[in-house]
């Protein structure tokens, strides 16, 4: 996958002229969605098919500040995928000092429109080797 880029914005900061802490999880579902675009699979195409996924967990780990006009690549690294959840791994890095900033994981199911586990391989097996191809690198 190509890195996704975002750069800090002035409201993303607080009154230290630093980064706040929650906008990080949003920039791991930027970069999961941009994950899923290079993939073939956007986040319209899976609903379009009737498949959402949540979140099941977030774990975070902040490593050195960012500030207004930061770009911060964003690698986003399947992690472990079994069929039914997926982990996904982020690694945050400012361009300007090529510093990790942050390191993150998040674990996903998939969900019907019933809000009932599904299962990828037998309901959407083209989605599930493409993960399982991403799982592979």
């Amino acid at each position: 996958m190509t890195p996704y880029i975002h750069t800090v914005q002035y409201y993303e900061t607080d009154k230290m002229g630093i980064a706040h802490h929650s906008n990080y999880v949003r920039w791991m579902e930027e970069a999961r969605m941009e994950l899923l675009r290079q993939m073939g699979w956007p986040m319209s195409r899976l609903e379009a098919e009737g498949i959402t996924s949540p979140v099941v967990s977030v774990e975070c780990r902040y490593l050195r500040p960012t500030t207004y006009d930061d770009r911060i690549s964003i690698l986003v690294t399947v992690e472990q995928y079994t069929g039914v959840k997926l982990r996904l791994s982020y690694t945050m890095k400012n361009e300007n000092t090529g510093e990790t900033v942050h390191t993150s994981a998040s674990t996903h199911c998939f969900i019907d429109e019933n809000a009932r586990p599904i299962s990828l391989k037998k309901r959407f097996p083209a989605f599930d080797e493409a993960l399982r191809e991403y799982a592979d690198r």
